[in-house]
């Protein structure tokens, strides 16, 4: 050892040199499970790659060195960019390139979707920012394929493996990103309330005028946005468009980026307001039909925030067991002490029920997927977009604590984690929004209805507290369904309860049977507490803490 330097007293070493698939022994069991263990070895491959020393050095680079835009060049020109620190382009290349955005596209076997999913997963769970370009251009693929005037020039970029940063004339790159501008100041998610107008041009090409709130990943190749079109004098209602940022002839299309925004968390994922004047754009679907046409990268976004707080929350466990692990207080290891170890193991239960509901949400969305699945996934989607979501802040919080002082400095990656977990519940509709979709995936779609009671009927007779919870869920749905008038105020009921059947259901399926006891004890029982940590008489925590 070097003269001088000495070794930290009770203090956990890096929590480096890992396999953070291998590590996370539910998430290999549950990729076996939903259909895609031949995705096993390049998984063990990313695993390897995000726990590397040198992945996480960029991450946290990434998220100190945050985005600046350049909307001037040196001499005066308008070039509106956003310059990222390079350790932000080596984080988003390695996820492109293990297919973390179309690798579900691009080979559309049985398992693909999960597989993809889990790849998703590993890298959020270090870096999250990335993951929202990431995520775009693979919902992106959903809304553009049924339009062949865009998909035949676009598509192969967007399954492309490549990387390149850089805005170049199409001619000139091989792959592509893709993001969305939908959010206006005055509308938020009310979106017919937008103001953008598109004017038609000839063909399917229309001149675009207006502004977007919102606008994530500005550097982005080109952008699904909603706008007011005409076509003559005539008003076709709102539309979807592509707007690329390069045209065809190598220049640039108008797009000022007038700010980024200066976000809680996501801090490495540039945001931006931005303005179209005269901005040349593509008719994606049919004129008028523009939320059809964005719908479908709407639910694979949701599916996406599903994953992004399930990677959280597994960061969030990894850390604190660690910590715990090597930490000792009061004459024992922190995780050896029964208090300490019930806090993490509910964690690590909260943690597999949301890996689980992500990637059989996944599973729904495949090209494979049968009927039922798809109907599944009409009412699945907000159900567990809302219910996962909105329970990341807290447990990243209490995954904080479990480190004490050290969990609330920025040196130590959860309090980036606690920053980051609520954009999953916000973006792509935030609470009431979401509710209110299960409810008009009720009113719109009696097969999503029935095709949750058979997802919830393959567990029946299995477990007390699951029975009958899923048979209040069940009555509450029919009450709700009978009186949509009246339906608002109980959204959020049904909601959540529809999410922990489906959680339920899902942890007798494919957790331990003690586990699986346990989590529903802790979330249905009569005896359930507020907090993580109050956990039944008899649980073996230190079983739990053993997989994870």
């Amino acid at each position: 050892m070097a003269a001088g330097l000495t070794i930290p007293v009770n203090q956990a070493p890096p929590r480096v040199g890992l396999d953070e698939f291998a590590a996370d022994e539910p998430l290999v069991d549950a990729v076996s499970a939903f259909g895609a263990e031949w995705a096993v070895h390049s998984l063990h491959e990313v695993g390897r790659l995000v726990g590397s020393a040198e992945f996480q050095r960029d991450a946290e680079k990434a998220n100190v060195n945050r985005p600046v835009a350049r909307i001037w060049d040196r001499y005066g020109a308008r070039i509106d960019e956003v310059e990222y620190d390079e350790s932000y382009h080596r984080v988003i290349g390695h996820a492109i390139a293990h297919g973390a955005h179309t690798s579900g596209w691009a080979d559309p076997r049985p398992g693909s979707g999960v597989a993809r999913a889990a790849t998703f997963m590993l890298f959020a769970q270090v870096e999250p920012g990335h993951a929202c370009p990431v995520s775009m251009t693979h919902a992106a693929v959903a809304s553009l394929e049924g339009s062949p005037w865009i998909a035949d020039e676009w598509m192969p970029r967007l399954l492309s493996r490549s990387y390149e940063p850089r805005l170049l004339p199409p001619a000139e790159k091989r792959s592509a990103l893709v993001g969305m501008a939908m959010t206006e100041k005055q509308g938020g998610s009310d979106v017919r309330a937008n103001r953008t107008e598109g004017v038609h041009l000839g063909g399917r090409s229309y001149q675009v005028d207006g502004h977007k709130w919102f606008c994530s990943a500005p550097m982005s190749d080109a952008f699904l946005v909603l706008a007011q079109t005409r076509r003559g004098g005539t008003d076709e209602g709102l539309s979807c468009l592509v707007v690329p940022r390069v045209l065809d002839d190598g220049t640039r299309n108008t797009f000022r980026i007038q700010r980024l925004k200066d976000k809680l968390g996501n801090v490495s994922n540039a945001s931006s307001e931005i303005e179209f004047d005269g901005t040349i754009a593509t008719l994606v679907g049919e004129p008028g039909r523009g939320v059809r046409a964005i719908i479908e990268m709407v639910q694979r976004t949701r599916l996406d925030c599903v994953l992004g707080s399930a990677a959280g929350m597994r960061q969030s466990v990894a850390e604190a067991v660690w910590h715990a692990r090597h930490r000792a207080a009061f004459g024992a290891l922190l995780v050896e002490q029964p208090a300490m170890a019930a806090v993490l193991a509910d964690l690590a239960l909260e943690s597999e029920a949301a890996m689980l509901a992500g990637l059989r949400l996944a599973q729904t969305f495949e090209q494979s997927a049968s009927d039922r699945d798809g109907a599944l996934r009409r009412l699945a989607t907000p159900a567990l977009k809302y219910w996962v979501c909105k329970r990341g802040p807290h447990h990243a919080y209490e995954a904080m604590e479990c480190l004490g002082g050290n969990g609330y400095t920025e040196s130590f990656p959860l309090a980036r984690r606690y920053r980051e977990q609520p954009v999953m519940a916000i973006w792509e509709g935030s609470g009431n929004v979401i509710a209110l979709d299960v409810l008009r995936a009720l009113a719109r779609d009696a097969e999503s209805a029935e095709a949750l009671r058979d997802e919830l009927e393959t567990t029946r007779g299995a477990h007390a507290l699951l029975d009958a919870h899923v048979g209040r869920t069940l009555r509450l749905l029919g009450e709700v369904a009978g009186d949509m008038d009246g339906a608002q105020a109980q959204a959020r009921r049904l909601t959540e309860s529809l999410a922990l059947a489906l959680q339920g259901s899902l942890m007798v399926r494919h957790a331990p049977a003690h586990d699986a006891e346990t989590f529903l004890a802790a979330r249905l029982g009569e005896d359930r507490g507020a907090q993580y940590g109050v956990l039944p008489r008899g649980t073996d925590a230190a079983a739990i803490l053993a997989r994870h």
